[in-house]
C-alpha cells in the first residue's frame, strides 16, 4: 500500500505541475504484480508485420509511448523474470521517422517538452520524482478491433504518431514496471484518440471499464457506447485533465457538512478522473467529515 501511495503521490506532483467512424475495442488485463495489482495494463500492436507491448492506460498525460530496442538502459526483465518488449523500428516495414517540419512536430512544441534532434522531432519528459523519458516520435501503424453497429468485429490499422524511449530514469528503470509503455488518452490533440478523431476514424470519446474482483480485466472502448442505465457528468472545460464538478458527498442518504468550496476548480485544484493513480485522495477538509461518517 505504502508503494502504491509513493507512485500516486509522484504522478500528482506532476499533473499539477504545470460524423465519424464507430468503435474500436482493446481488451485490459490486470498487473501479474501482487504489488501492483491495482494497476490495468492494455495490449496494443503497433508495426508491420505487428508488435505487441503491454501499456499503462492514462488518462492524466497525452502521448502514446512504448521503450525502444535501442534503449541502453532499461531493463529487459521485470522482476518476476518476464520478458519486456521493446519496437524495432527496422523489423517495421511501415515505420517512419517524424522530421521536425511535420504539423504533429509543430504542435508537441507548442504543448510538450518537444525539440529536434538531427532534424528529427524529439521529446523528454522530466517528471517531479526525479524520473523521465526521452526518445524520438515515429509514425508507424496502429492496430484497432472496430466494432459495427450489428456487433460485427473487424479488424483494421492506422497510421499514428507515437514516441519510442531511448532512454528511462528513476523509476521508470525499476524492474517492478511490468508495462512496456504509456498510453496517453489526455484531452490534447497529441493523444492517440484526437490522431483518430481529427481523420474521422473514431469519436473523440472513449470509455473505460475496469472489472475489479479476481483476476481484474475490463475493457477499453474509443467511441460511445449506448447501454440503458449509464449515468453521465459534464467535464470542466478547458482544462488539461477529465476534472469533474463534485460539489457534495454523501453517505448512507446523509450530505456531509462539506464547503462546497473545497471541491472548486483552480489551475491546481479540483477532482479529476485519473486512470494511471490507484487510490481515490480528497482534501482533508472533506476527509475527515468522511471518515467520521463512515466509522459511525
Amino acid at each position: 500500500m505504502e508503494q502504491l501511495a509513493a507512485w500516486d503521490r509522484a504522478r500528482h506532483a506532476h499533473l499539477f505541475d504545470g460524423s465519424v467512424g464507430g468503435i474500436v475495442s482493446f481488451s485490459l488485463q490486470r498487473s501479474a504484480d501482487f504489488d501492483f495489482a491495482s494497476v490495468y495494463l492494455a495490449p496494443i500492436k503497433l508495426g508491420f508485420p505487428p508488435q505487441e507491448f503491454k501499456v499503462l492506460i492514462d488518462t492524466g498525460s497525452e502521448v502514446l509511448w512504448v521503450k525502444s530496442n535501442a534503449c541502453a538502459n532499461c531493463p529487459r526483465y521485470n522482476r518476476l523474470g518476464m520478458p519486456l518488449n521493446f519496437f524495432e523500428s527496422a523489423a517495421s516495414s511501415t515505420a517512419g521517422s517524424l522530421p521536425c517540419s511535420n504539423q504533429f512536430c509543430a504542435a508537441a512544441t507548442r504543448t510538450a517538452a518537444t525539440h529536434c534532434v538531427s532534424h528529427q522531432c524529439s521529446y523528454t519528459i522530466q517528471y517531479a520524482d526525479g524520473s523521465g523519458t526521452s526518445g524520438l516520435y515515429m509514425t508507424d501503424r496502429f492496430y484497432l478491433s472496430s466494432i459495427s453497429p450489428d456487433s460485427m468485429v473487424a479488424s483494421s490499422s492506422a497510421l499514428v504518431v507515437f514516441g519510442v524511449s531511448t532512454y528511462q530514469s528513476g523509476a521508470l528503470v525499476d524492474t517492478y514496471n511490468e508495462f512496456d509503455g504509456i498510453f496517453g488518452f489526455g484531452r490534447g490533440d497529441l493523444s492517440v484518440m484526437s490522431q483518430l478523431s481529427s481523420r474521422a476514424i473514431t469519436p473523440r470519446v472513449f470509455s473505460h471499464c475496469l472489472k475489479g474482483e479476481g483476476t481484474g480485466g475490463g475493457i477499453l472502448v474509443l467511441g460511445q457506447i449506448l447501454e440503458p442505465g449509464i449515468v453521465y457528468t459534464p467535464l470542466v472545460p478547458s482544462q488539461r485533465h477529465y476534472n469533474l464538478y463534485l460539489q457534495s458527498i454523501v453517505v448512507n442518504g446523509q450530505m456531509l457538512p462539506i464547503d462546497p468550496i473545497v471541491f472548486a476548480t483552480s489551475t491546481r485544484h479540483g477532482t479529476i478522473v485519473d486512470s494511471g493513480t490507484n487510490m481515490i485522495y480528497i482534501t482533508e477538509k472533506a476527509y475527515d467529515p468522511l471518515v467520521n461518517a463512515i466509522m459511525l
